[in-house]
């Protein structure tokens, strides 16, 4: 059927294309479902999502979203032909892992290389999700999704004998050591392309703090450039097209709020395989209202050790305390904030921040060869105190597009703002991380960079009656509202 695009200028994150309700009954298809919008003047085609709606367009037009303008390159009024899509083959797939099989190589690259083409729906895809978190995978299933995830997608081909990589599997309140890390080890000369997610479950991802100072989305080829005179990048992974697929179930993921533990190893290692990656340090945090316990880390550790192992890559494993937030700041500014103050050595600076970030660059340091075993630690400590990471990171946003002017603004905190108080005499004997992160969300965090919570006690801290524990922060006085509330009724952090 011929339409005529009218354009609405939206942008949606993946191709969406509404069609008149009357349009929709000729073609039986239903909100939801799949179309195959294919370019009447040189039949270029995308599948797309489609969407149901009377008023806004007339019976022989469609509206498109930003990604089915910009993918066939469409102009108001150009005409497309639409038609139902056929089911991908690979929803059958998807079934079997739902009934707790196992899939071969070519039924996992079938399921990735629908997602990439848009032909699989969030549902279908929130299906395969599911049976990876029921059912789980093994070895060989998770080798798998991580060869057909790094396959689908881009390769950035730096041309290095040495490529360091470092990753947390996440899930701790702040614990932005990252930056710190990366700022350490490229001021050394080591080569670190980091591409960073933005948050899934938690206040902030990497992608979403450093966005605060400057851009984190360039082209394969600029994050060249950018490598080859600093050493080292801190960008979004989402938009260069590495293990793109990746990136569409994290989206799901992060509507569901669940992260099962084969796409986390996928998703992690698919992304370090794809920046060309030959040594890598993984942070695995464990404890109470961390991801994992001490029990269920050592086990992941010994995954990613021999997936990692059998993808070629060497690989060093930190398993962390994880039973508390790591700086002081929770949300894009307030962790940004923290950064700063460590790099700058500021007196008020989160110490417990500080002293993980030189732990993971030292290890770095003794898995690249730079020091001795047991030796990482005092370089990393003598490259932070001496001002050169502060200078690389200075070298990184500015080849990022960004600057250090007028930073009161930049990094202003959200207009309003409830400070939490002790309600009792006592001592901290509990923060918990996920609490801590649901109320951050709350807040407004990501999407509003500027807010968050600020903690200003740990555990282990003596509190008197009154003594300011925390700080919420948020543009909307009715999410602060409810955060405040949340933070009370979950007893986010715990005083006996």
């Amino acid at each position: 059927m011929l339409l005529k695009v009218k354009s609405l200028k939206f942008l949606a994150g993946r191709p969406v294309a509404i069609i008149h309700q009357k349009v929709s009954q000729k073609l039986d298809v239903h909100s939801g479902e799949r179309v195959a919008i294919r370019k009447k003047k040189d039949h270029q085609e995308i599948i797309s999502i489609v969407d149901i709606a009377t008023g806004i367009l007339k019976e022989d037009e469609i509206v498109v979203s930003y990604e089915i303008f910009k993918k066939l390159r469409l102009r108001e009024d150009s005409l497309v032909d639409i038609e139902p899509a056929l089911k991908p083959l690979s929803t059958n797939f998807i079934l079997k892992k739902l009934q707790g099989k196992k899939l071969s190589y070519t039924e996992i690259f079938s399921i990735m290389k629908d997602i990439y083409k848009n032909s699989l729906t969030e549902t279908e895809i929130a299906y395969f999700i599911s049976g990876m978190y029921v059912y789980g995978m093994n070895d060989n299933e998770t080798i798998a999704l991580t060869n057909a995830m790094v396959k689908i997608g881009k390769i950035l081909d730096l041309n290095k004998k040495m490529i360091i990589d470092k990753h947390s599997i996440g899930g701790i309140a702040g614990n932005r050591t990252t930056p710190i890390v990366i700022a350490i080890c490229a001021a050394t000369g080591l080569v670190m392309p980091k591409t960073s997610s933005r948050a899934i479950t938690s206040a902030a991802g990497t992608a979403d703090v450093i966005e605060t100072l400057c851009n984190v989305e360039f082209s394969l080829e600029e994050i060249k450039k950018i490598v080859n005179k600093n050493n080292a990048c801190l960008v979004w992974g989402g938009s260069l097209g590495l293990a793109p697929t990746d990136d569409k179930i994290i989206q799901v993921e992060r509507i569901m709020g669940i992260d099962p533990q084969a796409q986390l190893i996928a998703s992690i290692l698919a992304k370090k395989v794809s920046v060309g990656a030959t040594h890598f340090l993984l942070d695995i945090p464990f404890g109470k209202g961390a991801k994992v316990n001490f029990g269920q880390a050592k086990k992941l550790a010994k995954k990613f050790h021999k997936i990692s192992t059998l993808l070629g890559l060497k690989i060093m494993i930190a398993l962390t305390d994880g039973n508390q937030p790591i700086g002081k700041g929770i949300g894009p500014v307030l962790e940004m904030r923290d950064i700063l103050a460590v790099l700058v050595r500021e007196k008020s600076r989160p110490l417990d921040l500080e002293a993980k970030a030189i732990v993971l660059a030292g290890l770095i340091f003794e898995l690249a060869g730079k020091t001795k075993k047991g030796h990482g630690k005092r370089l990393a400590s003598y490259i932070l105190n001496s001002g050169q990471a502060l200078e690389k990171f200075k070298e990184i946003i500015k080849a990022q597009h960004g600057n250090f002017g007028d930073l009161n603004e930049k990094l202003r905190l959200a207009n309003f703002k409830k400070i939490i108080i002790a309600e009792e005499h006592g001592k901290i004997e509990e923060m918990n991380n996920k609490k801590i992160n649901f109320v951050a969300r709350v807040a407004g965090c990501p999407a509003d960079k500027r807010a968050g919570i600020y903690l200003h006690k740990q555990v282990g801290d003596f509190v008197k009656k009154n003594d300011i524990i925390a700080t919420i922060y948020s543009e909307n006085k009715r999410k602060l509202n409810y955060a405040e509330k949340i933070f009370k009724d979950s007893k986010a952090i715990v005083i006996n």
